[in-house]
């Protein structure tokens, strides 16, 4: 890591950098990431299975199964459109069309959504949790199979003024 930040990049692309990392290790690798970032304006691009890392550090997540694009988009924006709905147990075709369901269980009486939603939750009948990066990342992950779920995910355009 040293010789690759002597060279003064404009872009890092590191992966699986923390794969064979001790706790330890990982967390002196990914502050010497973060003070590249900050002190010498380093962009970084990071492809990780190590989720709990990925959620102190990134702020846009581009999330790919099977080299398809799931979601992607500002990591505050994600995390404000999603919720976990929490109530009596009902169909997900029972939701209003603003609330995209991205995963759903059930029991015999109760029924758990992740939704996308730029709209409020406002049926008292449901619990409404915030989601964690995790959380909202294993949810598409989950959906391996066919095309990107709804429509649309995030903007699928690539901003090139990063």
């Amino acid at each position: 890591m040293t010789l690759a930040l002597a060279r003064r990049p404009q872009l890092l692309i590191l992966d699986e950098p923390l794969a064979m990392l001790d706790p330890l290790a990982r967390q002196d690798f990914m502050a010497t990431v973060m003070t590249a970032m900050a002190d010498d304006g380093v962009s970084v691009l990071l492809s990780s299975h190590a989720l709990a890392e990925l959620e102190r550090v990134a702020d846009y997540l581009v999330v790919l199964v099977d080299s398809r694009v799931r979601i992607t988009g500002e990591v505050d924006d994600l995390l404000a459109t999603h919720h976990l709905l929490t109530g009596p147990r009902r169909q997900a075709a029972s939701l209003p069309d603003s609330q995209q369901v991205i995963t759903e269980s059930h029991t015999g009486r109760q029924s758990t959504f992740l939704v996308r939603s730029t709209e409020p939750v406002i049926d008292p009948a449901w619990t409404v949790e915030e989601v964690s990066l995790e959380d909202l990342m294993l949810a598409y992950m989950g959906h391996a199979s066919g095309s990107p779920i709804g429509s649309p995910l995030a903007s699928m355009t690539p901003d090139t003024t990063r």
